[in-house]
């Protein structure tokens, strides 16, 4: 089977780079620990620990590249020497040769790439662990970065998740959390992430999606897509112009007001998540630069729509609901709110998982982010988790993941950013518009198309329901005006609690106007 080739080249790979020595200390069984001295006899590493673990990521291919991209902006949970060798992994992946990418090119739009643009540079300005991107200028004049998927990416890929696939299944055996952690679920959502990555028109449509969703914002630039050059492994978009957002420094210079960029960001962040269940899930400091321009200066630009999330309502609410608790210290109700959307056992006491919850989170509120790392506070959640048995939601791991890259973009930029006191009114206002008159409001608007369309055929329903009918369908008419007249009382029951609701809501909101 070729995930069993893809093991063995896994261990292979790990011994000559000698990431074993990085976690050897970790291996308890003295058999284990003898058994990789004797294999790595006369083995010898001249290069540093930070260099052979980024090759052996960039040798182990684009699911292992990844990982080390999220790696990297966790600097407080990694030494300063590995953080700033896998930041590279970032942009700077080994690009294949610009031959290669010009005859893709070619074969994705059926015709000679001079006869699209005047000119197209070979050298490319980022490569990734999926594509790399050039730039170009088309035939009209116009300046584009024409992205391209890298080849033979779709093979390694599937025997990567395969070879995960049979990981998670051996975990939800012989562990005992396998059936809590849902790992089988985890990999499925990983599979389909990375599968929707290769199709480079998807990313095209993220980015169109998501650049509407921010046009009133003023804080974020999305490219615009050239639909007429975009296929499923070449992609043409407008060319952006920004610092990369790492180069703190350079920012500073051009006089971008840095604490202000970073809590841009947590707007940007949570505006995506609550407001439209549609956020960018790959932010990570390679896919984010700083306008410096005069028009647009102090603006975020996103790059590499590929990966994105999405929310349902229901996950809306819930996060909002809980994020609100957290800040307002009100633990109670997040292990109420556990109980209730059925993540832990119902039979959990409130009080139990109060206090676990309390003893977690209260040490880390009123301190600057330099003073709280997110990662070990979701270490000691996830270790509380385990005791009450709390089931792992598949459809959140992309947020969670983001959620870091939020706070570590934001330890890089500013340090004494309050990450809960940023977030906190921002959090308020939403669900205040959720629940309160301007959500109803909104429901209200979006639910009127839908009751246009039966209007006018109202008539038509009615005139059919007054004629005669047949033998059986007059009973089965009688039964229903039977059941219609028991069900009465309750109809109008409900209708008055409605009516009293929504005058009860309309006095709530209007009456401080009176006052």
């Amino acid at each position: 089977m070729r995930y069993l080739a893809r093991l063995v080249f896994i261990c292979i790979t790990v011994l000559r780079y000698g990431l074993d020595e990085l976690a050897l200390s970790s291996f308890r069984q003295r058999p284990v620990r003898l058994l990789v001295r004797v294999i790595t006899i006369g083995r010898t590493l001249e290069s540093p620990r930070a260099d052979r673990l980024r090759l052996a990521l960039e040798r182990l291919g684009p699911i292992f590249v990844k990982f080390g991209q999220v790696l990297s902006t966790r600097r407080d949970l990694l030494p300063p020497d590995l953080a700033e060798e896998l930041a590279k992994l970032q942009d700077r992946v080994p690009p294949f040769p610009a031959e290669v990418a010009r005859k893709l090119v070619e074969v994705a739009f059926g015709r000679p790439i001079d006869s699209i643009f005047d000119r197209f540079d070979a050298e490319p300005v980022a490569s990734a662990s999926i594509a790399q991107v050039h730039f170009a200028r088309l035939k009209s004049g116009r300046e584009v970065a024409v992205k391209v998927l890298r080849p033979g990416m779709l093979e390694v890929i599937d025997d990567d998740l395969s070879l995960m696939r049979t990981l998670a299944r051996w975990i939800e055996r012989l562990s005992a959390d396998g059936k809590r952690l849902k790992p089988r679920e985890v990999v499925a959502e990983f599979d389909k992430y990375l599968h929707d990555e290769l199709d480079l028109v998807r990313e095209a449509a993220n980015a169109a999606h998501l650049r509407r969703n921010m046009q009133g914002l003023d804080l974020v630039l999305v490219p615009e897509m050239i639909w007429d050059l975009c296929t499923p492994s070449v992609i043409v978009m407008e060319r952006m112009n920004g610092v990369p957002i790492s180069q703190v420094q350079r920012l500073r210079e051009a006089g971008v007001d840095i604490p202000k960029l970073a809590r841009d960001g947590v707007t940007i962040f949570f505006t995506q998540v609550f407001r439209d269940g549609f956020f960018h899930a790959d932010m990570h400091p390679g896919n984010i630069q700083v306008s410096i321009a005069a028009d647009t200066h102090g603006r975020y630009i996103a790059l590499d729509f590929g990966i994105v999330g999405t929310l349902t309502e229901f996950d809306k609410e819930y996060l909002a609901q809980n994020f609100i608790a957290f800040f307002r210290r009100d633990y109670k109700r997040v292990a109420e709110l556990h109980v209730e959307s059925g993540w832990v056992p119902p039979s959990t006491r409130v009080d139990e998982l109060e206090g676990a919850i309390r003893a977690v989170c209260e040490p880390h509120f009123d301190r600057p982010l330099k003073d709280i790392s997110l990662g070990q506070v979701l270490m000691r959640l996830f270790q509380t988790s385990r005791r009450f048995n709390v089931e792992i939601q598949p459809q959140l791991v992309l947020l969670q993941k983001t959620l870091l890259n939020v706070e570590g973009l934001g330890r890089q930029l500013d340090p004494e950013l309050d990450l809960w006191s940023t977030a906190k009114p921002f959090l308020e206002r939403w669900m205040d518009e959720q629940v309160g008159w301007a959500g109803f409001v909104e429901r209200l608007k979006n639910e009127a198309p839908r009751y246009v369309q039966l209007l006018p055929e109202l008539p038509r329903l009615l005139h059919h329901a007054l004629q005669p009918r047949a033998p059986g369908e007059q009973r089965l008419l009688e039964e229903l005006l039977v059941q219609q007249q028991r069900t009465r009382r309750v109809v109008w029951a409900l209708g008055a609690a409605v009516l009293v609701l929504l005058g009860a809501t309309l006095f709530v909101h209007v009456s401080p106007h009176w006052r």
